[in-house]
């Protein structure tokens, strides 16, 4: 799903995909903390606990690069998208 706005959130894609999937994985070329896996994570909170891994910049300042440098470095990258999926797998 591709969540183009966090405000407003689209509650009901949410959890249809949360209730689908039975885990949620968020990936975000952006700080984790206060992010859109965090705005996620508020929906699923109330509407459909749901399993949830987070993939996104590590509470860290961004540095210049290319692009898969970039998403290498603060761990965005397909790779950690694929860790992430295979590690809430495990939760459900």
């Amino acid at each position: 799903m591709n969540l183009h706005t966090i405000s407003p959130i689209d509650i009901n894609a949410i959890v249809k995909y949360a209730k689908l999937t039975g885990a949620i994985v968020t990936a975000e070329e952006h700080q984790i903390n206060g992010g859109m896996g965090s705005a996620v994570s508020e929906v699923l909170s109330r509407k459909h606990p749901t399993p949830q891994e987070f993939v996104g910049v590590q509470n860290t300042f961004g540095e210049s690069g290319s692009g898969y440098e970039l998403l290498k470095k603060y761990g965005v990258s397909t790779n950690a998208i694929v860790k992430a999926v295979k590690k809430v797998i495990l939760r459900k």
